[in-house]
């Protein structure tokens, strides 16, 4: 019995010394950082002329623009895309608002994104377009038009035609007509043509890189030209 006794005793020794029947040693894993959500944007509001802006001068006036909050979010970028010319600023905010000194009577489009410390994980709004209101302007030009199909950079599987699709909008409401540019080059030169849909079909060749524009023309005789897209045909 007292060898039994001992051996018991000698187990209880070797448990404790190596933890063994306590939690003491344990850790607790941090909680997960929640990943932000997206913010709703507010204004400027999406296809309407901005009106609301602090005149500077006769050249520039500044917007205040404005978003919800979202969750889990501890701060925000702002970007601003100036349309004629496809140049980008990204500022941050820790509130729903920032003021942006912007050139008067030339579309943006803007977009918010969510961020949280901790985390690299981001959420990013949807995108409005807007004019920012200009000096004795009557009728705008309508927005570049934006690539539906084919998406840009993709690659088409061998075919012998394929459906040009794009998206026209205009504040004014008086879009006349799209004016297509296609081809090989990089800055394509070669016109398909002029269509009041939003859609045109023309013949490609495997193996080729392709190339597009859109111009839009309104009633007013206004016009915007979208940006380069392409795709290719394997």
């Amino acid at each position: 019995m007292k060898s039994l006794n001992y051996t018991i005793l000698l187990a209880l020794i070797f448990l404790t010394s190596c933890g063994g029947g306590s939690d003491g040693g344990s850790t607790t894993e941090p909680d997960p950082i929640p990943n932000p959500t997206a913010a709703t944007l507010i204004f400027p509001e999406n296809n309407k002329e901005c009106t609301e802006g602090s005149v500077l001068n006769e050249l520039q006036s500044s917007v205040n623009f404005q978003w919800s909050a979202s969750e889990n979010t501890d701060s925000y970028s702002l970007t601003v895309t100036n349309l004629n010319t496809n140049s980008s600023s990204t500022t941050t905010s820790s509130t729903t608002e920032k003021t942006i000194t912007l050139q008067r009577g030339t579309p943006y489009e803007w977009f918010v994104t969510s961020k949280a410390n901790g985390t690299a994980e981001t959420a990013i709004s949807s995108k409005f377009r807007f004019y920012n209101q200009g000096v004795g302007v009557e009728n705008y030009a309508p927005f570049p038009a934006v690539a539906v199909s084919p998406k840009r950079g993709i690659t088409l599987s061998t075919r012998t035609n394929v459906d040009l699709q794009w998206i026209g909008e205009d504040i004014d409401n008086d879009i006349a007509s799209y004016e297509i540019l296609f081809g090989t080059e990089i800055i394509p030169t070669n016109s398909l043509g002029s269509t009041t849909t939003n859609t045109m079909n023309t013949s490609v060749i495997s193996g080729n890189v392709y190339y597009w524009v859109v111009i839009t023309n309104d009633q007013e005789g206004n016009k915007s030209r979208s940006e380069v897209f392409e795709f290719k045909v394997d």
